[in-house]
Parts: C-alpha cells; sequence; structure tokens
C-alpha cells in the first residue's frame, strides 16, 4: 500500500491510499473509494486538463 499525505499548513489533511485493487481519497469519516480503472481515468483527465 502507498499512502500520500495531502496536507497544507493550516488545514485539514486529506490521504491517498492505493493498494494493488483500489485508491481510497479523503480524511478519517470522509472517504471516496475507486477502482484502480476509475482511478486511472480520473488521473488521464486531471493531466490533460478536463478537470
Amino acid at each position: 500500500m502507498k499512502i500520500v499525505n495531502l496536507c497544507a499548513e493550516g488545514s485539514c489533511c486529506p490521504v491517498i491510499k492505493i493498494t494493488d485493487t483500489q485508491v481510497e481519497i479523503g480524511e478519517k469519516d470522509n472517504a471516496c473509494v475507486l477502482t484502480k480503472e476509475q482511478w486511472e481515468v480520473l488521473k488521464e483527465k486531471i493531466l490533460k486538463k478536463e478537470i
């Protein structure tokens, strides 16, 4: 599992948890779970500046 913190000073601290089968984005009790395929689509759209 890979965990990436998305903290900025003085703010909440969401994390991205990446496993072999899914990606979880969010905080303690407020998270979104994506399949690896959904995660790849999201990454592609961000990199292409579509979102």
